[in-house]
Formats: structure tokens, sequence, C-alpha cells
């Protein structure tokens, strides 16, 4: 975190209110306070801040001469009370990336690919670990929990090992073994719940209750959205203010895409951009109750179950859902299903055509986008931004088998070149 933030820790837009996103009930930003007490787990709480304040601090001339190349550069709109809170781990300021040949390929003006893959522990997660761990110290906690399919869970850990404070993570025992494995080196306490995502999240609430650790779940705790919102201001700001026409984004739990929203609608409040993109929820049509609940026009989402190589999405308890909802329809975008066939032919296509490795559920977004392309529903002229949340190297199973095989070959020269004279063949 650059020093010119640490100067300005006083100064900043400290958050005002917790506000229901379904009954509008408004509560103190106290400790212990997660969810609406009418709504209870459904009423996820906005973290609003004095945005007359905020408007002195948070402008494109400060921002321009701001050192700190992290999302701590909107430190100034974010919910964090003490600087020596924030973890040293250099979160966030990920590449975006103009594809010119994809843009022209899929029939759109631009085509931008925001890596969020290439954060600390390679996803985008760690933008609100970052924040979760430091509303943690904030509130004198040591011990921080939550549930996860992999990449939440791996975040934590290493976010929670960096400022020395214990962890448990409650992951399916289905998690792929590269997660549980990093969960296991960064020194978590591990477990693995026999059943699927909805099983791990409640098991992870009844042991937070029950011992009174610090709730990460991204869903329940309404500061862990104001770290995803920076995923937002830096797509605007990269791009100069001229925010795209279309966002796409996978879809889960609903955070990630209502971090995007929330991130576009502060910088809306702050004058800093004069529209909000078309925010595109993507889901695996093996869990794609968010989908259902847009193309249905219902106000609720119904829970069922999941299924789909996607394991970071694999999620049908959304528990962020009414903000997934909100995200779509206030920014009159849509959401999409692509099956796990489109996930896995999405994989080396984004690769080899921007350099981006991006995890089963960090290309979904990218497949939307091509089924939407491909069928004619995203105009010529419109500017897209596609966000990658996770690193390939999350599930290295899913990505072989994405691909071909390699060669296998003696050392002699004759046999190589007879091996390639059979691939020349065979394509």
């Amino acid at each position: 975190m650059g020093t010119d933030s640490l100067l300005r820790g006083e100064d900043m837009a400290r958050p005002e209110i917790l506000k229901c996103v379904l009954c509008g009930r408004e509560y103190a930003p106290e400790h212990g306070r997660y969810v609406c007490d009418s709504c209870g787990l459904d009423g996820t709480l906005d973290v609003l801040y004095d945005m007359h304040e905020a408007k002195k601090l948070v402008t494109k001339d400060s921002l321009s001469l701001c050192r700190d190349m992290s999302m701590w550069r909107y430190r100034d709109i974010m919910p964090v009370l003490n600087d020596a809170n924030i973890p040293a781990l250099s979160v966030g300021w990920t590449p975006l990336y103009e594809n010119k040949w994809l843009a022209s390929k899929y029939g759109v003006r631009k085509l931008y690919i925001k890596d969020d893959g290439r954060n600390p522990t390679a996803s985008l997660k760690d933008r609100a670990s970052a924040v979760g761990v430091a509303k943690a110290l904030d509130f004198g906690q040591k011990t921080v929990a939550c549930a996860s399919t992999g990449n939440a869970a791996s975040s934590l850990s290493g976010f929670a090992a960096v400022m020395g404070l214990d962890s448990y993570i409650f992951v399916p025992e289905k998690a792929p073994a590269a997660k549980v494995t990093q969960l296991l080196v960064y020194g978590a306490n591990v477990v693995l719940v026999k059943g699927d995502y909805a099983k791990a999240f409640d098991l992870a609430t009844a042991a937070i209750e029950k011992f009174g650790w610090y709730n990460r779940n991204c869903a329940i705790n309404p500061f862990l959205v104001e770290g995803k919102k920076t995923c937002a201001m830096e797509i605007a700001e990269q791009l100069n203010w001229e925010v795209p026409d279309r966002v796409f984004i996978s879809v889960g739990d609903g955070c990630c895409v209502g971090g995007l929203y929330k991130g576009f609608r502060d910088l809306l409040e702050l004058g800093l951009i004069d529209k909000m993109p078309k925010i595109t929820g993507v889901q695996a049509e093996g869990s794609s109750p968010i989908y259902k609940a847009i193309t249905e026009n219902s106000e609720r989402v119904r829970f069922g179950p999941a299924d789909t190589i996607a394991d970071s999405i694999s999620v049908g308890a959304p528990r962020n859902w009414a903000k997934a909802l909100r995200a779509i329809r206030a920014s009159e975008g849509t959401a999409v299903t692509v099956t796990d066939d489109e996930i896995l032919s999405a994989i080396p296509e984004l690769a080899r055509s921007s350099g981006v490795f991006g995890e089963p559920a960090g290309v979904t977004g990218f497949a939307g986008f091509r089924k939407m392309a491909l069928a004619g529903e995203i105009a010529p002229d419109e500017t897209v931004t596609v966000v990658v949340t996770g690193n390939g190297l999350k599930d290295i199973e899913s990505a072989k088998r994405s691909v071909g095989q390699a060669l296998s070959c003696a050392p002699d020269i004759d046999e190589f070149s007879r091996l390639i004279d059979q691939r020349r063949t065979d394509k």
C-alpha cells in the first residue's frame, strides 16, 4: 500500500450505514452486523458512504497522482478503519488487455480482457479477502472462517497467514486438489465437507456462530463486496473513464457480479463516469439459478442442485442472489448459460488468442460473450470487457481435458520427423 493512502486515512469517507437490499432498513456498520433482521439471510446489506465527503477525496486528479497501483488506490471509499490492518500483499490493478483479433472474430468494436488471475492467490476473490482480513482486525478478531468452492478459501487462507490470523475453511469434499493443497500450504484449518457447497456453507455458518469467528463469507458479510467492487473501478480508470457498453462475468454465489455493479454505481455517484455498463452474468447450464430467475422474471431465486465442471461457480443456492439480480436488472444487462463443453473449449481459445489462461469458472464469462456474439446478440458498435476471475493452474485437470496430448518421441530426429509428418496428415 502506498504512503499517500496512509496519509489520507484520517480523511476517508468512512462507511455511514448498512442498508438492506430488499427492504431498505438501515443499520450501523458495527461488528456482528451481517444481514437484515427483518429479511434474514436473504437480506444482504449495502455499505454506503458519505458521498459528499467522498467526492472531495476521490477525483480523477487525485487518482492520477496516486502512486499506489493496487486496489487500495480507492482506499477513501472503502470500509477499512485502520490502515495498519491492510495486508501487505499487493491486490488489484490487474492487467486489462485489448484484443483486436477476438474483437474482429466476434464482431464487436472493441474487446478487453481483465485478467484477475494475476492476484496473489490467483483469483478475483483476493479483493474480498484483503478487506475481510482487515475488517476482522478492525473488530479485534483473531480467527476468520468461510465456506467456499475453492478460490475464496485459498484466498482467505493466504491473507490470514500474512496477518497472523487463524483460518477455518469449509469446502466440498470434491474441491480440486490444487485448491485444497493451496489451503494447506498457507496453514489453514481445512474441513472437507461431505456434500456440496450448500452443505459446506451451512456447516461454516453454524461453526462461525458457535465459536464467534469472523465471517468471511462474501454473501453474508457486506464489507467483502467492497473489495470486489474495485475490479469495476479499475476497468473504468484503465479505460480513461470511458466505461464499456457491456461487462461479462461468471456467476456463482452472486458476489462478483454484485461487486461489479456496486463499483460502477459508486463511480456514477462520484461523477467519475456517465453511464452504467450492461452487466451480463454467465452461469453454467448445470448451475443456473440466477439465469432462471432473470429469464423467468422472478423476484426471488429458487435453490436447487448444482453440477458443473466449473467448481468455483457450482452453486445451486446462491446466498447473494438479491445483489446478483439487482446488478443484472438495474444495469439493463442480461444472463446467459453455457455448457461444460463450451466452458472447456473457451480455455484454450482464450489462452491461444490472448495469453490469458483461465480456470473453468474464470473463462465462463468469455464463453458467454462468445455465445451471445455468435448469436448476433451484441451490436457491432459495442465495446465489451470480459472479466477472467481465476487462473487456469487452479484446476489443471480440467485444463488437460480441454486440450490434446503432447508428442512422445525418442531422442531421434528421424522419429521426430515422422511424428511431424503424421500430425500434418491428421490435420
